[in-house]
């Protein structure tokens, strides 16, 4: 069992080591693999294999869809994730990071770039990477034990593919609780011929927050959540692991509720709330001139809270969601799961003004401030914007811009999958079935596939498809594309893709404690 955790703290600066080119090849491989002593570590056998009915994640179909997206210039990066000491803006931890920053550093290419990030791995336990949202080749996909081996402790492993979509998007671990750490970080992918008019940009990573404070770690409220287990699902079928020493008060979350969310908040207690890595009673500030357009890019990297988000005083335009462009829709507040991105443009007035996330069905909030005044003071660390209670627009009502609205096509394929599970057992699935790397759900290249799945349970659901996004298409909804979605307790949610992403793709609950509990499962394309 691995000892994965996750989130450290937000703040990054931006980490370009150069700019290149690509060969003119047909073809670029992934590149090498290799452990401290510069050996080549086995690239193969990661994928359990299925007599070869399944597209290989490294396999000739895939290359093929990445040589369509062709070869831009080379933007290097560089990430070390490591243990590491974070300031939340008064309150010291320990934690695991990228490159020491919370959160971690800010990529930003262009779209039609290759993005060439090299992980090197300084920490006690195998990691990786994913680049959640972004439509990519299968094997740098980053999901241990079926698109690649984990990267092992003193390893390091070069993250390479093309980035054809411009859009705000989270680049995380994805092995076990390490994105409850502080193992997560921006990546913005600019639009070339960019529409949008605005003054400044800033970028607002929100984030639930436990790990290091009071000797608390996520793998042990995993044992809170979950007692006895000892899991660790991310390199197949579940497994025991080590028993780890009781530490820390209990973060189980009870009596909470939320009537947007119709449910309980969440399962998890935190102790804290982050924007850009800080505590409400030191936020940071975000400063610009009275008058000044500026676009928000609203990330959610939080592993077990959705939150409601408003600018008091303000209202927001929304312009996108999980990167794609939308109808510009004006609203007062917008609700963010887990993984969820939303890019709003606001025309800031003059003074001082709160941007508040608040912890959906529990108790707390995050805490930015947006000035364009010097004299005034400060918003205190519990003020309520009154926004927050007015018009929620949520993502099912945005219609999707024109130019990325799915054509009118009836499906090729159906298919119906079941949440299952609850807070009793902890037992989260798909049809009554924990996480298992063999087991594929079939579609093959070039269909349209109508997925629609079904809450049993009585818990809501942010659910995320990789390497792909998707039509809402349910009877109230208007077509929105994205990647990350959230189905209520008892509800479905319909979508609808193009399978035009060859390879071994998975679906998953994006509440971290949900997904390693068992409620991930896999879409495979058929050869």
């Amino acid at each position: 069992m691995h000892t994965p955790s996750r989130r450290t703290l937000l703040r990054a600066p931006l980490a370009v080591a150069g700019v290149g080119f690509l060969p003119a090849g047909p073809d670029f491989a992934p590149p090498p693999h290799r452990g401290a002593e510069g050996n080549r570590l086995s690239e193969a056998g990661f994928a359990p294999p299925d007599a070869g009915r399944y597209v290989d994640p490294s396999g000739p179909e895939v290359l093929a869809a990445e040589r369509k997206r062709g070869l831009g210039p080379v933007r290097r990066f560089r990430f070390t994730a490591a243990e590491s000491r974070l300031d939340l803006g008064g309150r010291v931890v320990r934690s695991w990071a990228y490159n020491e920053t919370l959160p971690g550093p800010v990529v930003r290419v262009t779209a039609g770039d290759v993005l060439n990030l090299t992980l090197a791995n300084h920490l006690p336990a195998a990691t990786t990477l994913h680049a959640h949202g972004v439509g990519l080749r299968c094997d740098m996909d980053g999901v241990p034990g079926l698109t690649q081996n984990a990267i092992r402790p003193g390893a390091d492993f070069t993250y390479r593919f093309t980035v054809s979509q411009p859009g705000t998007y989270l680049l995380h671990s994805h092995l076990g609780l390490q994105p409850d750490r502080a193992l997560y970080a921006p990546l913005i992918v600019e639009d070339p011929r960019e529409p949008l008019s605005y003054d400044k940009e800033w970028v607002v990573l929100l984030d639930d927050w436990l790990d290091g404070v009071n000797g608390s770690t996520p793998d042990q409220v995993l044992d809170q959540l979950q007692p006895g287990a000892g899991t660790s699902m991310m390199d197949g079928v579940m497994t025991r692991g080590p028993e780890r020493p009781p530490a820390g008060p209990s973060r189980v979350l009870r009596h909470s509720y939320s009537r947007m969310l119709n449910s309980e908040g969440g399962n998890v207690a935190y102790p804290y709330y982050l924007a850009n890595g800080r505590l409400p009673g030191n936020p940071q500030s975000l400063r610009c001139r009275p008058g000044d357009r500026v676009r928000l890019r609203l990330i959610n990297a939080g592993s077990d809270t959705a939150f409601r988000v408003a600018l008091g005083g303000h209202t927001m335009t929304v312009t996108h969601t999980d990167g794609y462009p939308v109808e510009h829709t004006q609203t007062d507040a917008l609700l963010i799961g887990m993984a969820e991105r939303y890019d709003v443009l606001v025309t800031v007035k003059d003074g001082v003004f709160p941007l508040v996330a608040l912890a959906e069905g529990k108790k707390g909030q995050a805490l930015a401030v947006v000035r364009s005044d010097r004299g005034r003071a400060l918003p205190g660390r519990s003020v309520r914007p009154a926004e927050l209670d007015r018009r929620v627009v949520p993502a099912r009502s945005l219609a999707p811009d024109e130019s990325v609205e799915l054509d009118d096509r009836e499906p090729d394929r159906e298919m119906r999958l079941t949440l299952t599970g609850g807070m009793r057992r902890y037992d989260w699935g798909f049809d009554h079935q924990p996480y298992d790397p063999r087991r594929r759900h079939p579609v093959r290249a070039g269909e349209r596939v109508r997925l629609t799945l079904v809450n049993a349970t009585d818990m809501w659901h942010p659910l995320h498809l990789h390497g792909h996004t998707f039509a809402l298409t349910g009877i109230d909804a208007a077509g929105t594309r994205k990647d990350t979605a959230l189905v209520l307790p008892h509800r479905k949610l319909v979508v609808e893709f193009d399978a035009d992403n060859p390879g071994l793709w998975m679906l998953h609950c994006h509440n971290q404690y949900h997904s390693e509990s068992g409620m991930m499962t896999i879409l495979g394309y058929l050869r």
